[in-house]
């Protein structure tokens, strides 16, 4: 049998955090092939181990095939090589510009997997969770009129600490136990800040009780992630509400989240909530994406546990991994869950979002 040729792809921003996540996750990958790195001007002309020399961050080296690209400045449209599509984790001070680069890639023609929160609130922008809202992807024909793009278009992921307890709720909601109500404590890893992130005299034998824009996102995300598509935009769900407190600990990834829930009807037993949480598939289990995991939810009997060391790295770093299920003497139940940030919130996420859409013919 021949060997299926890869899809060649880039990676702008590809010096960052996220950036080399994506650099490290596509190695080796059965469909992509990362042929372009760009990066900001500074960064540019360089050959990609000596941009990132000092500060790649990752526990493995560098990949053979990405050492010697020469980064290219994400603001040259001039000279893109033949690749396909990006992945877009680019920083930049102002949003805006952000918005502008990643519209760009859209109008040459390159679909954009963001990881960015420029366009989050677009309407017609899908925000995955790929087990979730993989319908919203439907919006990007109306994406394409509405901007008039042929062949581009844009979709991007939610915030970082979202799916460490919305994929649990959902998987409730389909079995027909309707969550009407969230409290939510997040405690998020330093990762999550970037590099160089929280200084270390902040957060060592700390506990900061505060990220700027964190809670607003999670309250509000889940609503359009829940939401349908209505003509040409996607309408959020305003049948839950959610209540957070989000706040970073001395923990290099994996974000936790303590979750206490409110039903708006019937009220499922601890046996039914296990058995829905064990039996939960998708469509990225069904049409068997690399990236995906086996077992989206996996629920830990141990008291003490998860815990972001022992458990963040659970199939590929793509699993939610749930524990300390028990009632609550406010709301119904409550329960612990823990995804890894970096990889199932970030990069990983992103990747996965990629095969979704190949898998379902929007990337070729």
């Amino acid at each position: 049998m021949a060997k299926m040729e890869k899809i060649k792809i880039g990676v702008l921003g590809a010096t960052g955090m996220v950036g080399q996540q994506y650099i490290k996750l596509l190695n080796n990958h059965p469909w992509f092939e990362v042929t372009d790195v760009a990066a900001s001007p500074q960064s540019a002309g360089k050959c990609y181990a000596d941009a990132v020399s000092g500060k790649w961050a990752l526990d493995t080296p560098i990949p053979e095939g990405v050492k010697s690209l020469i980064v290219r400045d994400v603001q040259d449209y001039d000279n893109l090589p033949e690749i396909s599509f990006v992945f877009s984790a680019v920083e930049m001070p102002n949003k805006d510009d952000i918005k502008a680069v990643e519209n760009k890639y859209a109008e040459m023609g390159y679909p954009v997997v963001s990881n960015n929160s420029v366009h989050r609130w677009t309407p017609d922008v899908p925000m995955l969770i790929q087990e979730i809202n993989h319908d919203h992807l439907k919006i990007i024909p109306a994406q394409q009129e509405n901007h008039g793009w042929e062949k581009g278009f844009i979709v991007v992921k939610p915030n970082c600490s979202v799916q460490s307890y919305l994929t649990p709720i959902y998987a409730l909601n389909q079995a027909g136990f309707k969550v009407d109500s969230l409290i939510i404590t997040t405690l998020q890893a330093t990762s999550g800040a970037g590099y160089p992130g929280v200084a270390s005299l902040d957060l060592i034998d700390n506990v900061v009780p505060f990220i700027p824009g964190e809670e607003e996102k999670s309250e509000k995300e889940p609503l359009k992630i829940l939401g349908k598509i209505e003509g040409n935009e996607i309408v959020n769900d305003d049948s839950i509400k959610i209540s957070a407190t989000c706040t970073r600990v001395p923990v290099t990834d994996g974000h936790v989240a303590s979750v206490n829930m409110k039903f708006a009807d019937e009220i499922p037993s601890k046996e039914q909530i296990l058995s829905i949480w064990k039996d939960f598939r998708s469509v990225p289990q069904e049409l068997g994406l690399p990236m995906a995991p086996e077992q989206p939810i996996i629920y830990l009997e141990e008291e003490n546990r998860p815990q972001p060391r022992k458990d963040r790295n659970n199939d590929k770093g793509m699993a939610i991994t749930i524990g300390r299920l028990r009632k609550d003497n406010v709301f119904d139940w409550k329960f612990v869950a823990l995804s890894h940030n970096t990889i199932r919130g970030a990069a990983g996420g992103g990747v996965l979002s990629a095969e979704l859409l190949k898998a379902q013919g929007y990337i070729h």
